[in-house]
């Protein structure tokens, strides 16, 4: 140890002579430039926009629910709170519950907008200003499918209000700022860039949201994202979080998705948005393969609704790659490009029918609210519970059909209207059986034509082995009436 500190004393004292020796004569100190000053300071900017940033209160009386909602607001709705690290438990019947949250004012008559789940349930609901006044609110209308709500205060006198920008324009590597208050600590200003845009987390049929390492906490829900210029290009809803603090994954709903469910929420206290009528499923790769396709892009149709806007002119089957002048990557894309149109508009939507792009004109409805958000483009179906008759081997495909006799339509319990030929068995371990395939599902298609014989389908399939098909496209209806396409590999 003596050693090592002896040794150390003298490279410090050579490195000490070595640099005197080499340095300019006269005061060193003046000829050293000045440290870097960082980045350009946002306080100005944050200065001018706090004021429009509120902290919204909700209470729930106690005896007044059968559930409250947890004591600790998470930025993922309160029932989400398990899957996002939240720490707040169940509260207490016997006691009042309050949740804190961040919302921002969009008017000078008082206009607050926030996350639905900051006020959810709530029997009284309060807004603070960064100058220490405290109004009660009222909400004007929610939207869970959106997680947005829209509340009004009463001031007195014109407040200050945000500008609602243009989330399109955000580009990954954009700085942001957030302003909200985290934990209550009210009117909190954080900094970061978009980290990624239109994320799925799962969270509701509309999922597309921008991703940020801004600082985002309990209580920031419903608060703003701005732009450098000032703009709120996004309202922060949730975070991925461990033991209820952010790590620096934080989600904020564009605002270009926000603002027409807003104005609606303002005029009629509800979300009233267009109706398609189709359900859709990913283009996979098997079935893109089964189709000829070089890509996955698009959302497939498997469900036309009779009566609705889309009927007789988009058809079972048909891909859909545009929307109204936008791209449809997803499935998921479709239910959202769809909730952004005006109802009532006659929207072009191109699609790709027998291998061949056409356009189609659908003049969009209303979309009802206990309307299933399938209608809207966007359908997951569960396969059927697996069979446990015994699996036999088909060279190509790795399952059996056979018409629907009386037999088969007693033993697989089909309905009546049933038509095509059902699944009597599939080789366990088999692409069919990945991809879903199991006895007593009925084959309505295949490569998008009708069949109702088992010889049409050997011929159908015969034809794409000699087409170079890799994979055939398989139509099927399961037990609940529920449609989707399933393509399969050929291995023969």
């Amino acid at each position: 140890m003596k050693r090592v500190a002896i040794r150390l004393r003298w490279v410090v004292s050579a490195l000490a002579a070595v640099l005197l020796a080499v340095a300019p004569a006269g005061n060193a100190q003046a000829d050293v430039p000045a440290p870097s000053q960082g980045p350009p300071p946002v306080s100005a900017l944050a200065k001018k926009l706090l004021p429009a940033v509120v902290n919204v209160s909700s209470t729930h009386l106690a005896g007044t629910h059968g559930h409250l909602p947890p004591k600790s607001t998470e930025g993922l709705p309160p029932e989400d709170d398990s899957q996002n690290g939240a720490t707040g438990g169940q509260a207490d019947p016997d006691e009042d519950t309050e949740s804190l949250g961040s919302g921002f004012i969009v008017s000078a008559d008082g206009l607050v907008v926030t996350n639905y789940h900051v006020v959810a349930g709530a029997d009284q609901v309060q807004v603070s200003l960064t100058d220490g006044s405290h109004f009660p609110a009222r909400v004007v209308g929610t939207d869970a499918k959106t997680d947005l709500a829209v509340l009004r205060i009463d001031a007195g006198h014109p407040l200050a209000f945000v500008n609602l920008g243009d989330s399109d324009t955000a580009e990954v590597g954009d700085w942001v700022m957030a302003i909200g208050n985290p934990f209550g600590l009210d009117g909190s200003v954080t900094l970061g860039i978009v980290s990624a845009r239109n994320r799925n987390i799962q969270s509701g049929p509309y999922d597309s949201y921008i991703q940020t390492d801004a600082s985002i906490n309990q209580g920031n829900s419903g608060g703003p994202l701005f732009d450098m210029n000032g703009n709120v290009i996004g309202i922060n809803t949730a975070i991925v979080a461990e033991g209820g603090a952010s790590i620096g994954i934080g989600f904020a709903i564009p605002i270009d998705l926000a603002k027409p469910v807003v104005v609606q929420l303002e005029k009629y206290g509800e979300a009233r948005r267009a109706w398609l009528g189709v359900d859709v499923q990913d283009v996979t790769d098997d079935i893109a393969a089964s189709l000829g396709r070089s890509d996955t892009h698009g959302a497939m149709v498997t469900d036309v609704t009779k009566p609705g806007p889309a009927a007789g002119l988009v058809e079972e089957g048909d891909i859909i790659l545009d929307f109204d002048g936008k791209p449809v990557d997803s499935m998921h894309d479709l239910p959202r490009v769809v909730a952004e149109t005006e109802i009532g508009k006659a929207v072009p939507i191109k699609v790709v029918r027998d291998g061949k792009e056409q356009v189609v004109t659908v003049t969009l409805g209303r979309l009802k609210e206990d309307e299933p958000v399938s209608s809207l483009g966007s359908t997951e179906t569960k396969p059927a519970p697996k069979s446990s008759a015994p699996l036999t081997l088909d060279e190509l495909l790795g399952f059996r059909m056979a018409p629907i006799d009386s037999v088969n339509r007693k033993t697989y319990a089909l309905p009546e209207a049933a038509r095509g030929l059902v699944i009597t068995s599939v080789k366990s371990g088999s692409e069919a059986d990945q991809n879903g395939l199991v006895a007593g599902l009925v084959v309505t298609g295949v490569n998008q034509k009708q069949v109702s014989k088992v010889t049409e389908v050997e011929a159908i399939v015969d034809t794409a082995r000699k087409q170079g098909r890799k994979a055939v496209l398989f139509r099927v209806v399961d037990p609940s009436g529920a449609r989707r396409f399933i393509g399969v590999k050929l291995t023969g």
